[in-house]
């Protein structure tokens, strides 16, 4: 960052976090997250992506810390030379997906998410979707315990946990990832361009009822869902050079 004035500090509810907080603001002051010029979030991934969330629309640069469990999207900690580390960190533009939902009793339903929206059957029987890309349809029918599109920064979460493939953050596309696919049963899913919208309609709707979660905004009982990337709304996370998102990415590709 080449300017770097005020900052605003977050924290989870984590024992470590909060003790982080009381050591950083005793350093470096309060400011409120609401007209800081930067904001630093104490925390595990969780955390990270409910500050993303909350703070969206203020557009300011995001730092993450880790002081709680998963913190793929965090920083070390290290209470000294905040400042310095955040004038020479390297930032990261992300986009979210955008969610839009129809029920079954017909309402709409809206959510964004930064690591991926998934789709999810709710009983002991298989949902069963039909999947269009950019109004062509492209799988007839999916039998499956559910379905999820990933960004790139989400590719390392909940898509690789499904088998989907790991995504470099400059590679311009989206993982569409089956979970637990019954049929087609070869089926394992597909790269989109980062521009495609995605649409999921839910057969068999009353019977093998399905959820829509966008990051961690549930929809129960859908009838059809569509995803797209939305260009409009962008963020910036911060991350230190030699620990920079792109590099972690590409590590976790090789690890066993």
């Amino acid at each position: 960052m080449s300017k770097l004035g005020s900052i605003a500090f977050v924290a989870s509810e984590a024992p470590a976090a909060q003790e982080a907080l009381a050591e950083l603001e005793s350093r470096y002051g309060k400011a409120a997250p609401e007209t800081a010029d930067v904001i630093v979030a104490l925390g595990g991934d969780g955390f990270m992506l409910e500050t993303l969330h909350r703070y969206l629309q203020r557009g300011v640069p995001i730092y993450g810390m880790h002081r709680g469990t998963v913190g793929f999207l965090m920083n070390n900690y290290e209470a000294a030379g905040l400042r310095e580390r955040l004038a020479r960190a390297a930032p990261v533009r992300i986009h979210p997906l955008a969610m839009r939902v129809i029920d079954v009793a017909g309402s709409e339903h809206r959510a964004l998410a930064f690591n991926e929206v998934s789709l999810l059957r709710e009983t002991r029987q298989t949902a069963k979707l039909r999947i269009t890309i950019d109004g062509v349809v492209r799988v007839d029918e999916l039998s499956a315990d559910g379905i999820l599109v990933s960004t790139p920064v989400g590719s390392t979460a909940y898509n690789f946990s499904a088998h989907g493939p790991i995504i470099p953050l400059g590679a311009g596309v989206l993982a569409l990832t089956p979970i637990s696919a019954f049929r087609p049963r070869r089926w394992r899913g597909a790269l989109l361009p980062h521009a495609a919208q995605v649409r999921f309609d839910i057969l068999e709707a009353e019977k093998r009822p399905v959820s829509a979660v966008a990051d961690f905004t549930e929809v129960r009982d859908v009838l059809t869902v569509v995803v797209h990337e939305n260009r409009e709304l962008a963020l910036t996370m911060l991350f230190d050079p030699e620990h920079n998102l792109e590099e972690r990415v590409l590590k976790e590709q090789f690890l066993s």
